[in-house]
């Protein structure tokens, strides 16, 4: 059993609940109204457990939205949803709940943002920009040393489509083919060796 000891307006419809003198989730106007919750009125635990439940589903569905809405690490996820007024707690279950899922995983984050950047930015302005982001240094330094192999690596692809003087945009299927496997045998991977030849199609 807890007692309501405050009720704090956010806006017309939002209201901050304090419980025992500490702040316990915000609520909207008609929740407060259908628990009948008011100052110095008290709660009953099973009301408490039902009011969690009501915060929790709101935090994932947050949670989600915000990742539709843009990618995100897990250090700007977890602001955003404290700057919603999320408990702790309850920050931590829509964390778990997203990752769950995979939607939130700063390795990933971290990769998509280095491939995206690595030709118009510098090292130092990509590492800086991550940490930034609150991506933990040592996630940034594998995932820089991952990327960075592998522009080498499709640097080195081009040389040797400049050298045999191929060209993708006029080149058939069976030449594509055929440069693929020869490539291939050299040990580079698919993937690197059908990038190069994408974007040489595109800058033809």
């Amino acid at each position: 059993m807890m007692t309501v000891t405050k009720i704090e307006p956010l806006s017309k419809t939002r209201y901050k609940v304090y419980l025992d003198g500490q702040f316990a989730f915000t609520l909207y106007k008609g929740e407060l109204s259908r628990y009948h919750i008011a100052e110095e009125s008290v709660i009953e635990d099973d009301i408490y457990d039902s009011l969690r439940l009501i915060v929790i589903k709101r935090a994932k569905l947050r949670a989600m939205h915000l990742l539709t809405d843009m990618d995100r690490t897990e250090s700007q996820l977890r602001t955003k949803l404290k700057q919603g007024l999320y408990p702790d707690d309850i920050i931590e279950q829509a964390m778990a709940y997203v990752k769950s899922f995979g939607y939130v995983e700063d390795e990933n984050y971290a990769r998509r943002f280095v491939l995206s950047r690595q030709n118009s930015k510098s090292k130092k302005e990509i590492y800086a920009s991550l940490c930034q982001k609150g991506v933990a240094k040592e996630t940034i330094d594998k995932v820089m040393e991952e990327c960075y192999e592998m522009e080498e690596e499709r640097g080195a692809i081009q040389k040797i489509l400049e050298k045999k003087r191929f060209c993708a945009e006029k080149a058939a299927e069976a030449e594509k083919a055929k440069i693929c496997g020869y490539l291939l045998r050299k040990g580079f991977r698919y993937e690197d060796i059908r990038q190069v030849i994408q974007v040489s199609e595109w800058n033809t």
